[in-house]
């Protein structure tokens, strides 16, 4: 360690787990006490490994497939939520589901169903291949419009113009989804769409503080998984503003070169990495030199949801 070296570490705020990823979590931690060991998840319950390895050393099982379940088995799906095709197959199987699904992914579901029952073709702003995305297009009858970018737009074909709507993956903010939203305006006048207020508040206020951070510091750390949508958003914020920014999973990942030339460190966290993950990064970044730390005011979030009924009455019930 270097004496004379001093390093300004300025945290992001918000940033880390979101209220859907709390809950999704201690579902998981809720069943494995109240059924026992095993507890099968499909999918991973959220985007970050740490997260996972925890839930799998107390028991739980990710599996991708509901075939790789036997009979019988306590089954949890993850926070992304599924298809309806999913949950028909599970039901078919009689196994015993706890839907961990985000309150927020399946108001989109509910916006998008709500929408073909009125008649209109839905749009779907979001990303391919994103476990919440093919849950979504799973859950709307008649099929949904695919959408990413100002130039899928443009290529939409559709049934009536006139009558169309359009919903959003929660893990993208009202600003990554500004340009493709005047793009669907532009084109059909008449489309529908969700309030702002029904954007993620937890995207929405973990980006904001990127921006807010990135014009404090020299370089950007964002810890999150290299598969989760919002931590790459974090990291891609931090770039397009001009701070050098990266990408990590845990400390473990930090390249020193990185630090070089460097006074001011920011730090943030996508909505799956916890706060542990936040802190032993610091605990490495004190190998460099000695650290002052401090935390932006920022948006204080106290959204909860509520456990899914099921739970709820097995915990009233163990007491």
């Amino acid at each position: 360690m270097t004496d004379q070296r001093h390093l300004r570490v300025v945290l992001a705020k918000p940033r880390g787990f979101c209220a859907g990823v709390e809950r999704a979590i201690e579902i998981v931690e809720r069943a494995l006490e109240i059924y026992g060991p095993p507890v099968y998840v499909r999918h991973e319950i959220v985007h970050n490994k740490h997260v996972v390895e925890t839930l799998r050393a107390k028991g739980a099982l990710f599996v991708e497939e509901l075939d790789e379940i036997p009979d019988g088995a306590v089954t949890v799906f993850s926070a992304h939520g599924v298809a309806e095709a999913i949950e028909h197959q599970a039901r078919l199987r009689g196994l015993p589901v706890i839907d961990a699904t985000c309150p927020l992914v399946s108001k989109v579901h509910k916006e998008g169903q709500n929408h073909v029952g009125k008649g209109r073709e839905v749009i779907l702003i979001g990303h391919a291949g994103h476990p919440e995305v093919e849950g979504t297009m799973g859950r709307i009858p008649g099929g949904v419009h695919l959408v990413s970018t100002v130039e899928d737009v443009a290529a939409l074909q559709v049934q009536d113009p006139s009558s169309v709507a359009y919903v959003t993956q929660t893990t993208l903010s009202v600003d990554d989804t500004r340009d493709v939203i005047a793009a669907l305006q532009a084109r059909f006048p008449a489309i529908v769409g969700p309030d702002v207020r029904d954007i993620c508040y937890a995207t929405q206020n973990r980006q904001q503080a990127a921006r807010d951070i990135a014009s404090q510091v020299d370089v950007l750390l964002v810890v999150g998984a290299q598969n989760s949508s919002n931590s790459n958003r974090l990291r891609e914020i931090g770039t397009q503003l001009g701070v050098p920014s990266y990408l990590i999973d845990d400390a473990s990942a930090l390249d020193p070169a990185w630090l070089d030339g460097v006074g001011a460190v920011g730090v943030t966290a996508g909505a799956s990495a916890p706060e542990e993950l936040v802190l032993s990064l610091i605990d490495r970044l004190r190998d460099f030199g000695e650290v002052s730390l401090s935390e932006l005011s920022g948006v204080e979030e106290n959204m909860q949801f509520k456990l899914p009924r099921q739970l709820q009455r097995q915990a009233a019930e163990a007491v």
